[in-house]
């Protein structure tokens, strides 16, 4: 599929995936870079405690929380522009975290990156979509998110010379990932109108905000992965810096090591999904969830709770994709922006909630306890999965379309042999 694209690069959708490619890797180097320094930043700069950084968690989710409405007020922007306005909000908002001193200062630049990341949370899902049939998407989500990995593992080794060799200061680093996410920025602008793979006109219709009740799966599947998500991606970082004491550089390394796995395996597991099917693989992953949450509670030593980290760490995108291609299979193509955005904005809910509770718990009871309730999550998820039909669970809607296409091929083909009767 990849090297079929890069031989046709001068058609529609031979740009289309380099345009996405090349913002996939700006994207995964600026999210990453930030993420691998924010947490010793946010220690050593601004000197938070462990609750703070659950509070803070709580602010960043905010725009993930209001990104239905967002995604509502700008249904007439087409998903390439809402893109890269989004990778350039994202830009900024990282460019100016150098310039902040207090818990108070650094909250505006938390919301502003906030609302960029996950707007491209969902359009990056839908442009990669667009690129292929529904039959091929977890395929090319795979290979997307594995271009996102090689962006992280450029970064990862960026931030590992930086501070390794003091070449530059925190404030110098977010400046590097507001340049680099610009560039992806421009990277996306020009993306091409697509629909299975079909270059259009005109952008795609859709709806302002989608909300039913036969979409209820995945937003359950979203719901319980906020949960789960939350309190790994709140306080999995903090444990190793505050508890067994890893610098900037471990942390490089280690995430390094995540990245890796992913960018020689992504697309893999990618053809899983649309060889096996959504719910078949979504269940093995939320066993390697409960494996890895579970073990990374229990270990008290850094050498398997950095193995249980990676585990996690690697598994955790094809959640959102097997997800994605789930309701792409049930959904018309009118709906699927608005009610990924809805996906979004689910778990987001959760954001803003759970990392609050588990700071509040910590106070209390050893890391331990959020981590078990991650676990809960995951066991929930798993008989969610074992729900999942595709083909049952199609709207009306969209059995009407399935129904009228294979009308219009059968007659298609029909035509096609009277002509050469005729002949």
């Amino acid at each position: 599929m990849t090297s079929h694209l890069f031989r046709s690069w001068n058609t529609p959708v031979g740009r289309g995936y380099i345009m996405l490619a090349a913002m996939q890797l700006c994207y995964g180097f600026a999210y990453s870079a930030y993420n691998n320094v924010i947490t010793n930043f946010f220690a050593d700069v601004l000197h938070f405690s462990g609750p703070q950084f659950g509070y803070m968690t709580a602010i960043r989710e905010f725009g993930g929380l209001t990104l239905i409405l967002l995604m509502a007020l700008l249904y007439r922007v087409s998903i390439p522009w809402l893109t890269a306005g989004a990778m350039f909000f994202l830009s900024l908002g990282y460019g100016l975290f150098g310039i902040t001193t207090s818990f108070l200062t650094v909250i505006p630049w938390i919301l502003m990156s906030s609302f960029g990341m996950h707007t491209i949370l969902q359009t990056q899902v839908s442009l990669g979509m667009s690129l292929t049939t529904q039959d091929r998407s977890g395929r090319v989500l795979g290979q997307m998110n594995a271009y996102s990995q090689v962006g992280t593992f450029i970064a990862l080794i960026v931030v590992f010379l930086i501070f390794h060799f003091d070449l530059l200061s925190y404030q110098m680093t977010f400046v590097l990932m507001a340049a680099v996410g610009f560039i992806g920025a421009v990277a996306i602008f020009r993306f091409p109108n697509l629909h299975d793979g079909v270059e259009r006109k005109v952008a795609p219709r859709r709806e302002p905000i989608v909300w039913r009740k036969d979409y209820r799966y995945y937003y359950l599947l979203n719901l319980l992965d906020g949960v789960r998500q939350q309190i790994f991606f709140s306080f999995g970082l903090w444990v190793l810096v505050n508890r067994f004491e890893l610098g900037v550089q471990d942390i490089s390394i280690l995430l390094m090591t995540v990245t890796f796995v992913g960018i020689v395996s992504s697309a893999y597991v990618g053809r899983l999904i649309d060889r096996l099917g959504e719910r078949r693989v979504l269940q093995a992953i939320n066993i390697g969830y409960v494996v890895a949450l579970g073990g990374y509670a229990l270990m008290g030593n850094v050498y398997p709770a950095c193995v249980f980290y990676v585990i996690y760490s690697f598994i955790a995108p094809f959640s959102t994709i097997g997800a994605s291609t789930y309701l792409r299979k049930i959904a018309v193509p009118e709906d699927m922006a608005p009610t990924l955005s809805m996906g979004v904005t689910i778990l987001h809910a959760t954001a803003v909630v759970v990392p609050v509770v588990a700071g509040f718990i910590l106070n209390f009871v050893g890391y331990q306890v959020p981590f078990f309730i991650a676990c809960g999550a995951a066991l929930i998820t798993i008989g969610v999965t074992h729900r999942l039909d595709p083909a049952k669970q199609r709207t009306a809607a969209r059995v009407a379309l399935d129904e009228a296409v294979l009308r219009t091929q059968a007659g298609t083909k029909g035509t096609a042999v009277d002509s050469g009767s005729s002949v």
